[in-house]
């Protein structure tokens, strides 16, 4: 990432993270800065986060590491990563239409995690995400190997947990990441 790029980045995580404090209180911009500038590849990370729609902003700190914990806050789930099945299984198993990629596939490559249901129910007491689409989480490997796969969405003031196959993909069905820094 040339440095004009991170510039510009850092400019605008630093915007959302200060119009967006009730989303990490206690947590100052140099805390940040700090952390950012131990680990190079962050912003890479967290660059591709935000080319895909992501728009990603400090949600908390991990107590146990120290670790800043940045999660998509886009208020409907990313447009860049659209359209796509569950997990690489998934798409080597459609033999036609198939989607360009998978969710798991494309968060491995980021280098972000899939959010757990717990971790979308945090996010959700946040701020309302998702009013109109909806997001992929984390499925258990139980529900994954009859090939079913969980995805969220918040609607009428309430966070609900759906099932699809594995193999579905909607335009209107993305995911959201966590990365650590």
């Amino acid at each position: 990432m040339k440095a004009g790029e991170q510039q510009t980045l850092l400019g605008a995580l630093q915007q959302r993270f200060e119009q967006n404090v009730d989303r990490h209180r206690g947590i100052p911009w140099e805390k940040v800065l700090a952390r950012l500038g131990s680990k190079p590849a962050a912003l890479k990370v967290l660059g591709e986060m935000e080319a895909t729609g992501g728009e990603p902003d400090v949600i908390g700190q991990d107590p146990a590491t120290g670790q800043v914990l940045f999660c998509d806050c886009a208020a409907e789930t990313p447009t860049g990563r659209r359209s796509l099945c569950y997990d690489p299984e998934a798409l080597n198993a459609r033999k036609e239409n198939k989607p360009a990629g998978s969710v798991v596939g494309m968060a491995t490559t980021m280098g972000i995690e899939l959010l757990s249901e717990a971790q979308y129910r945090a996010l959700q007491e946040l701020g309302e995400f998702d009013l109109k689409t909806s997001s992929w989480i984390a499925t258990p490997a139980d529900i994954r190997s009859l090939g079913g796969a969980l995805f969220c969405d918040r609607r009428y003031g309430k966070v609900f947990v759906y099932h699809n196959g594995a193999q579905s993909y909607y335009a209107s069905r993305a995911f959201r990441g966590l990365y650590r820094v």
